[in-house]
């Protein structure tokens, strides 16, 4: 059952508060475990991918790479629906993305010529989880931004590819695949092993296992960001249709039985249909059992009195989706000022994000969205400063220099540019 809670209610502001301060923290245990398993892969390399795959996984890695012919025919196995469906999407994320790509820039002044070169990363891994569901969605929405970027080889680890996920990775100009999951997978990614090559950056969401790992490497090699549950929040008005208010926070909480649904109810009544809907929805929804764990655990209707309430809500919990499912929607969308992506519209449900529209549904959560962006091109390149300088321009320029070194008390930054403007040698 959907929790509703008004402001009158004693828990109302501890339960809104909990979920502001939910941050992507993970349990010492398993950040524990996790080392264990990096160290061990980092030190034996593919032994300890077999050995970890047959205790966690219960199956025998003979081959760590997915040969291209077994690839293809596997890929093959793809309904012609889905296959047209993946291709369709691609072309949407390919031209949204390509859109975002950053360029070069200078600024030049007498005798200083300053410039920034933009260069994609060499090689770049993609996770993809193979449990509870198939995320072929999830292959587009992180390779196709690299490609975009210019990434020179894009691998891929899954621990279990479905036909529709290997379609989708050739689909997206992956060029390896390797058949290694959770934090192990992490692990050769960063630091290589005989078979699986290291890494310049990692991306792709997975479950508590795969994120302590990113954390944990990170430094050594790069990160898309640290993924907490995904989540949604629904702001809705009397205007909205209950049923699918309740059909899109649904469609969040069967991801996951630590998913967060949340919706922020313009007025009681609404929040009540909406929670009936639910109740409804999920009797014959088939993930229905991770689903109710979820809006039980997690969910929870905040009932506001009028649509700024909602809007300031929804901005004090800066959630990775945000559904508008109010009158004036388009009018408040600017409103909205920290998510990962806002849902403008009853018509813009949050699915279409998910496999469809362009952006790439890689959101930051845990309120990150605060500081934190979607994933795009730009996390797959790398940017480089070109400092020019004449001695003239050096000149006019030295004292202030010179001056800022002595207030650090680093006199030989001070020396490195007197040297060379005072004439002495």
């Amino acid at each position: 059952m959907l929790r509703i809670l008004t402001p009158h209610d004693p828990d109302y502001e501890t339960r809104l508060s909990a979920l502001v301060a939910r941050g992507t923290s993970l349990p010492h245990d398993i950040e524990t475990r996790v080392a264990e398993i990096v160290a061990r892969v980092r030190l034996e390399g593919d032994r300890a991918l077999r050995e970890f795959t047959e205790r966690f996984e219960h199956r025998q890695l003979a081959a760590i790479e997915l040969q291209r012919s077994d690839w293809m025919e596997q890929a093959g196995r793809t309904s012609v629906p889905v296959r047209r469906a993946l291709a369709n999407a691609a072309v949407r994320i390919r031209s949204y993305h390509q859109l975002e790509k950053p360029s070069a820039y200078q600024l030049n002044e007498p005798g200083v010529r300053l410039r920034c070169r933009v260069t994609p990363l060499e090689r770049v891994g993609l996770y993809i989880p193979g449990g509870t569901a198939c995320l072929a969605s999830t292959v587009l929405m992180t390779a196709i931004p690299a490609k975009v970027a210019g990434v020179r080889q894009i691998i891929m680890t899954t621990p279990g590819p479905s036909p529709e996920t290997l379609a989708a990775a050739l689909e997206a100009g992956v060029d390896r695949v390797f058949l290694v999951g959770g934090a192990q997978a992490i692990a050769a990614l960063a630091y290589g092993t005989e078979t699986v090559p290291r890494v310049d950056k990692i991306a792709g969401p997975g479950n508590a296992y795969v994120t302590a790992a990113k954390r944990l490497v990170y430094g050594d090699v790069g990160i898309d960001m640290i993924a907490g549950p995904t989540e949604v929040v629904i702001a809705a008005d009397a205007s909205a249709k209950p049923s699918w208010v309740a059909a899109d926070l649904l469609a969040q909480a069967e991801h996951d039985v630590l998913s967060v649904p949340i919706l922020v109810a313009v007025g009681r009544a609404v929040a009540e249909a909406v929670a009936a809907e639910v109740d409804r929805q999920l009797a014959t929804l088939p993930r229905r059992e991770i689903a109710s764990k979820a809006v039980d655990n997690q969910g929870a209707a905040f009932v506001v009195e009028d649509t700024a309430a909602a809007i300031a809500l929804v901005n004090r919990l800066a959630p990775e989706h945000v559904g508008l499912a109010l009158a004036n929607a388009a009018a408040l969308a600017n409103q909205v000022t920290a998510a990962g992506a806002v849902f403008v519209g009853e018509h813009a449900c949050e699915a279409v994000g998910d496999y469809f529209a362009g952006p790439s549904h890689v959101l930051p959560t845990g309120g990150s969205a605060r500081y934190a962006s979607p994933l795009g091109v730009a996390d797959f390149t790398k940017r480089t400063s070109f400092i020019e300088y004449d001695a003239d321009a050096l000149a006019r320029q030295g004292d202030d220099i010179v001056a800022l070194a002595e207030v650090e008390g680093l006199a030989g930054h001070g020396r490195s540019v007197s040297i060379r403007t005072s004439g002495k040698r």
